[in-house]
């Protein structure tokens, strides 16, 4: 897929690059020369270039892209007028655009950007989480529910899923068992066993109330 990022502060740099460690076609740009420079290498097109309307845009190929993402926190202004313009004037398929604070992120949505992102507040929220319910690793689907792991209590050894009964008793669900550096899908019949790590999905609220216990 082919990836345009406009963009290259923290945010924008890192995406840049690792899209491209990932193996995607990715066009990096921003108005500052060095650090145009110190991405070029990193990537697969790397552009110092200053935007100002439609025929920039052109100029570039964007319109060749897969995604664009505006990745500008700092210049409101200009973010919301690229992102019109690849939405409006480019009709690019998918548009991303990085957000301020919520007013930006309001403004940007009239535009028909596809996605809104606010990277720091979504960082914050999701170390909260993590924190909050104590989960060496913790991934959210939505805002609400996720999938995490965790060791596997004594008191669950020796049984099977089944016998656990951790949708009723629990409301949430084993999906699978990490164990010698390999994850395994587990049905209901899986005898739990020392040293297993139980890969689980459920409701926020669920899932700390379980790691309570």
């Amino acid at each position: 897929m082919k990836f345009c990022v406009i963009g290259l502060g923290r945010f924008g740099y890192q995406l840049a690059v690792g899209l491209a460690e990932n193996g995607m076609e990715v066009m990096a740009v921003d108005e500052n020369e060095k650090i145009v420079e110190s991405i070029r290498d990193k990537v697969t097109q790397a552009v110092c270039f200053h935007i100002e309307d439609e025929n920039s845009l052109r100029a570039l190929g964007i319109q060749d892209m897969d995604t664009a993402i505006v990745a500008m926190g700092e210049n409101f202004t200009g973010s919301i007028i690229i992102t019109a313009l690849l939405k409006k004037h480019l009709n690019i398929s998918y548009v991303i655009a990085r957000a301020r604070n919520k007013i930006h992120g309001t403004i940007l949505k009239l535009t028909g950007v596809d996605k809104v992102i606010m990277p720091e507040r979504d960082s914050g929220i999701r170390l909260a989480k993590s924190l909050s319910l104590q989960f060496s690793e913790f991934v959210p689907l939505t805002e609400s529910f996720a999938i995490t792991q965790i060791q596997a209590p004594p008191e669950f050894v020796g049984k099977t899923i089944a016998e656990l009964q951790l949708r009723k008793s629990r409301n949430v669900a084993c999906l699978a068992v990490h164990k010698d550096d390999s994850t395994v899908l587990v049905g209901l019949e899986y005898v739990v066993m020392d040293g297993d790590i139980l890969v689980l999905c459920g409701a926020n609220k669920d899932l700390a109330k379980f790691n309570q216990v």
